[in-house]
């Protein structure tokens, strides 16, 4: 029969050999998280910084086109072609809902807007127009009334 002393030295050693693999599993754990932590932030540093960036290139272009419009170099010739008759197909669509809106007279629906995307733009998408930040509406716009929508 075995001796209790032996069993109680059997019990005590698996159980501090269980016990240091749980600290070093535990510690291996902690790195590991410590790194995936680090690869998240890093991740989204990374993302803000393409975020900023994006929104500098943007900002850079039309400082460009802005000063360069009549202008540009030989490079930026067709984009800012593109830009500008963007510009003055918006100018004359807003010209036509403000006679809209003077007249209440509906459209016709055989009218097509005159533009010609693939030709202007040919590397522009084919599921429709790309959408255009809007300029603010004028401010002396009348407030919308009962019989307008």
């Amino acid at each position: 029969m075995p001796n209790y002393d032996e069993i109680k030295k059997k019990a005590k050693d698996a159980l501090e050999t269980i016990a240091d693999v749980s600290v070093e599993a535990y510690k291996i754990a902690e790195e590991k998280a410590k790194v995936l932590a680090r690869k998240a932030r890093l991740n989204v540093e990374i993302a803000h910084e393409k975020t900023v960036i994006k929104r500098l290139r943007l900002d850079i272009g039309g400082i460009y086109y802005d000063l360069h419009k009549d202008d540009p170099e030989e490079a930026l010739k067709e984009k800012c072609d593109c830009i500008t008759a963007s510009l003055d197909s918006i100018a004359a669509k807003r010209a036509e809902l403000e006679d809209l809106k003077r007249s209440n007279k509906p459209p016709a629906d055989d009218e097509e807007c005159g533009c010609d995307a693939e030709e202007c733009c040919p590397d522009a998408e084919e599921s429709g127009p790309a959408p255009v930040e809007e300029e603010p509406a004028p401010a002396e716009e009348a407030p919308a009334q009962e019989g307008d929508e």
